[in-house]
Parts: C-alpha cells; structure tokens; sequence
C-alpha cells in the first residue's frame, strides 16, 4: 500500500489520512508519495546517525584547519631529519643527520618517528571532528622531534676514554626545534572551531554557520 509523507519532518501518513489531509497537519507542507522523497539523512549515515556539518567527509586535498599546515611541517620535519645535526671536528672530521644519530644514538630514533607518524595521522583525518578527536595526537607526535632535539642540546655527547671530542650543532637540529614547535601549536588548534563551519548541503550551502 502507498505510502504518503511531509518532505520536512517526514511524518507518514496511509491513503485515507491523505484525503483528510492535504497538508502535514503539523508543518503545513503538502503531503507527497514517500517514494518520491530522497534517502534521508538517517538512511544515509552508515551508523544511523544524523549526518551534521562538522561530520561530513572533506576532500583529501582539503587545506584548511590547520591540516595543510601540519602537513607541510611534518614533510619538512623529515627533511630535517635527514638534514646535518652535528658538525664533529674531532677526533674526526665528520657530519652526523638526525638520521646518523639515531644510528648511533637510539632514542633519536624519536625525531623521526614522530614526523613519519604525524604525517599520515593528519593526512588520514577527513572530517571536522575527526581533526578535532586527532589534537592530542597531533601534538605528542609533534612534540616528540623537539624534545629530542631539545635533549641533544641539554646533554651534549662527550669524548670517552680520554679522547677529546669537538663539534658543533648544524642547522637541520634547530630546524628540527621550531618545526615541533610550529607543529604543537597548529596541533592544539587542529580542526578548528566547530561553531565555525562552512558548509555544503541544504539551504545555507557555502554559507558560514554560526
């Protein structure tokens, strides 16, 4: 048996009820076959739940919110990483990457890491809330490169057994410090404020909802 519904609040009605209303007795939109009304949003959501703005899916090239940002810093962050660290001059004359630090050095190993997880994590992230749910995230692995530069710095490698040891810190390590810290704080603002949402669908499509 056909089946009549209101397009706005999808209220259903049977083939009697239709002839005493012509009209949703509720929002006064006039009564249409249910079978000419789209999926709704419930329909379409795989979970059930009503699709919201800050839950739509966003284009993987998508720049806003801070997940262009976090983005480039964490492809410059690996660049860093496989940048000059330290400079030694003796007792050998030598050049040490993040990379050949944590070759020798395992807990450097974190720098990288950090960047080559961070990245993906943000990449990966394709909705408002999801972003949002991704801070905490973002910001450890942000964090780990510069704290691992920022230990470096603190406790300096030493000579042993007598030998003298000179070097000297090469610019891909201070890099390494100011991208982390670029990178925590584009971390803590990562998919911005929900109140704040451009959105597609519906009547306010490309509109700012407030």
């Amino acid at each position: 048996m056909p089946l009549f519904a209101c397009p706005f609040c999808r209220e259903l009605f049977q083939p009697e009820e239709r002839t005493q209303h012509s009209v949703c007795p509720v929002c006064g939109v006039k009564l249409v076959g249910l079978e000419r009304l789209p999926v709704s949003d419930d329909a379409l959501h795989e979970d059930g739940v009503s699709r919201q703005p800050e839950w739509e899916r966003l284009p993987f090239t998508y720049l806003a919110r801070g997940r262009a940002a976090l983005t480039v810093l964490s492809a410059a962050g690996l660049v860093a990483f496989f940048s000059p660290w330290v400079h030694v001059t003796m007792p050998d004359i030598v050049t040490y990457s993040g990379f050949g630090l944590a070759r020798r050095l395992g807990w450097a190993w974190g720098a990288g890491v950090g960047w080559f997880v961070l990245l993906p994590t943000v990449l990966s992230r394709r909705t408002i809330m999801h972003m949002r749910g991704a801070r905490v995230a973002a910001c450890f692995l942000a964090a780990v490169p510069g704290v691992t530069a920022g230990l470096l710095l603190a406790r300096p490698p030493h000579g042993s057994h007598g030998v003298p040891l000179r070097f000297a810190f090469e610019w891909g390590l201070y890099a390494t410090l100011a991208l982390s810290a670029l990178a925590v704080g584009f971390g803590i603002v990562f998919g911005g404020r929900v109140e704040d949402i451009a959105v597609r669908r519906g009547t306010s499509a490309g509109q700012v909802v407030h």
